[in-house]
């Protein structure tokens, strides 16, 4: 590095500290050369007071260009490209904090909403499932009062030789036998399939 010895000391802190930001050494490293400056740089500038590969300036200055943490110039006479960076430190800061914002934070709050979403939906649809099936239900239940005969899906009994006996025909194919015992109470068992008998 040619930069003077404290310059180079918060260059060096810099690049630390940007690896903890969200950025690589490198770029932080760049960025303090340009924070420090007092006049914009152009990418060989950099090149000659980091050391560093003129790769590695162009990747760090197009990673910088897309955190919105430097300023393109163009100088009169001059086809190249200068960089600066805002003079106010709480606008670099506030940037940082925003471009991380957009990068991680908003990312993971968009899943979370399309999860809720979905979520949302399904239980909309179980509960208007459920309310369909119900009414349904109540509607056949209410044609077999109407009409005076058995709703689909009802059980039908019929008396046997004794009318103390009656068999019950159910529609998912059990019979069930109801037999009244001598206290006054019901005894009801499964006795048969409708396809056995």
């Amino acid at each position: 590095m040619q930069l003077p010895p404290l310059v180079q000391t918060f260059v060096l802190h810099f690049g630390e500290m940007g690896s903890r930001w969200g950025i690589s050494r490198t770029v932080g490293q760049i960025y303090a050369v340009l924070f420090v400056s007092v006049r914009p740089l152009n990418a060989d500038e950099i090149v000659e007071r980091l050391g560093v590969s003129r790769s590695n300036v162009s990747m760090g200055l197009k990673e910088l260009q897309a955190w919105n943490l430097v300023r393109l110039q163009h100088m009169p006479g001059d086809r190249r490209d200068y960089f600066t960076t805002p003079e106010d430190l709480w606008q670099i800061v506030r940037t940082l904090v925003e471009e991380r914002k957009k990068r991680e934070i908003d990312p993971t709050l968009t899943l979370l909403r399309e999860i809720l979403m979905r979520t949302s939906r399904w239980l909309f649809a179980q509960l208007r499932q459920g309310r369909t099936l119900r009414e349904r239900h109540a509607t056949r239940r209410w044609r077999g009062r109407l009409s005076g005969r058995r709703p689909l899906g009802m059980a039908t009994w019929s008396q046997r030789k004794s009318p103390e006996s009656a068999m019950c025909s159910h529609p998912t194919g059990e019979v069930w036998l109801s037999r009244s015992s001598g206290a006054g109470s019901t005894v009801v068992r499964k006795c048969a399939t409708a396809s056995a008998m």
